[in-house]
């Protein structure tokens, strides 16, 4: 064989080798990422837990040891930390029970108090990282859903983020008067008042207590603030709800 087709020949070969390379380097790396996302694992070495903020049997024999610890009275209303920072308090708790509705609030609070929302605050994770690891842990809670949206929407300019995650909720649990009540108040600043009056009636045919969205849509005009037949005949079977974000 002539000498440059041999030399042709090597030089394919080559390429043909380095390629191999680039993308077996290429789906290395992408493993590698899915393996360990930017939030990171909730399963680890070193973590206590993760445990389950609504299991009775995590609620009892855990949640105690990390509250005594880390989520006290203190941190919960952001005036100091139990071993250390106010941040690192909330952040070893989410860490420990990553769907701890009250230390969810308490993170969303303490971000936009600081102003500090795209990096942590003496935090392992940013906020919607922990956001993100509560709905990983647990996609089918809904309560996270509308902690996460309330958050969203007092952040300011993150209204259709707001609206997807309390639309995921409604989903979740189309009969929850909370939701419906804050998915029409949602509406009801994108002046849809078509569907405002749906989650309105909704909310209240469920026994919602709070007259704030009713008055509101009454005020525009759009709802009398009357309910239909079908729907009276809902709330006279419910009573006012009790609003919190404890496990039920």
């Amino acid at each position: 064989m002539h000498t440059s087709h041999v030399l042709c020949y090597l030089k394919r070969d080559s390429m043909k080798t380095l390629s191999n390379i680039a993308l077996l380097i290429i789906m290395v790396v992408a493993t590698n990422l899915q393996a360990e996302p930017y939030c990171g694992e909730i399963y680890g070495s070193g973590i206590f837990g993760p445990y389950d903020y609504t299991s009775a049997h995590d609620r009892e024999r855990y949640l105690p040891i990390v509250e005594r610890g880390h989520f006290t009275s203190d941190v919960r209303n952001l005036k100091s930390g139990s071993t250390g920072t106010i941040g690192g308090d909330i952040g070893y708790t989410l860490r420990a029970f990553p769907n701890h509705y009250l230390a969810l609030i308490a993170l969303a609070d303490l971000h936009l108090r600081d102003k500090n929302v795209d990096f942590p605050t003496d935090q392992r994770y940013t906020a919607e990282c922990y956001f993100d690891r509560a709905i990983r842990f647990r996609p089918s809670d809904v309560k996270i859903r509308t902690i996460y949206g309330n958050y969203l929407q007092r952040l300011g300019g993150r209204q259709d983020d707001a609206m997807e995650q309390y639309q995921v909720a409604a989903g979740l649990e189309p009969e929850n008067a909370t939701i419906n009540y804050n998915l029409g108040l949602m509406y009801l600043k994108e002046k849809d008042y078509e569907q405002a009056t749906v989650h309105a009636k909704k909310a209240y045919g469920l026994g919602f207590p709070l007259p704030g969205l009713r008055n509101k849509l009454m005020k525009t005009g759009k709802w009398d603030g009357k309910l239909d037949e079908e729907v009276r005949d809902e709330a006279d079977g419910n009573v006012d709800e009790k609003i919190d974000v404890e496990p039920q």
